[in-house]
């Protein structure tokens, strides 16, 4: 029995047995570029506070250097976006794909950079021995979920980019700067999932 794992696997799927046609997308500034790729969104099995588990990426990557991410990456030939997603959880943070329980995927985001982003939802459990690869992962951290999913907690900002204004969601979490394409990603996923009728 996992009271975290059976709570958002509902919610989950009430959330998405419903069209939301406004889900936040950054499609207009992507020039048409849509190379597949997916993320993992590992909430830990902790009753009471559940955690969901992020990193900040290097400060030299080439795409979104520094930034604070879902673990994740391109999908590569013959994967499907769960494959990808523990793949990459796996080869981050040397997270045991075999640890994760998956719930499901949701939406699809489409990244200014050109990356069409499936998340993929997960639950595993608390305490697990991370251990990030530093070629990929500069720092990890956990934030609860509650505090993710409440858009109160956000801030909206603009900026101009790419010929256009583009809004942006940010929260500050520990030092940790949350935006960009993980808040976007978590916006949209909040519009699919309500913590309190799950509980």
């Amino acid at each position: 029995m996992s009271r975290v794992f059976d709570q958002l696997k509902a919610a989950f799927e009430e959330g998405h047995a419903r069209d939301i046609t406004d889900l936040l997308t950054d499609a207009e500034f992507a020039d048409g570029r849509a190379t597949p790729a997916a993320v993992l969104i590992a909430v830990t099995e902790v009753h009471d506070d559940p955690q969901v588990i992020l990193t900040q990426r290097p400060r030299d990557m080439r795409d979104h250097p520094g930034q604070v991410a879902f673990p994740g990456g391109k999908i590569d030939a013959g994967e499907d976006a769960v494959t990808a997603a523990l793949r990459e959880a796996e080869e981050e943070l040397s997270l045991p794909r075999e640890e994760v329980r998956v719930i499901g995927t949701s939406d699809l985001y489409q990244t200014g950079t050109g990356f069409a982003v499936t998340p993929v939802l997960g639950v595993v459990p608390p305490g697990l021995d991370l251990t990030p690869n530093p070629s990929e992962v500069e720092a990890w951290f956990e934030a609860p979920l509650a505090l993710l999913l409440d858009r109160s907690n956000w801030t909206t900002n603009e900026v101009f980019w790419r010929g256009a204004n583009r809004r942006y969601l940010e929260m500050d979490y520990n030092g940790f700067r949350i935006w960009g394409v993980t808040a976007a990603i978590i916006a949209n996923l909040s519009r699919r999932i309500s913590l309190e009728r799950s509980a």
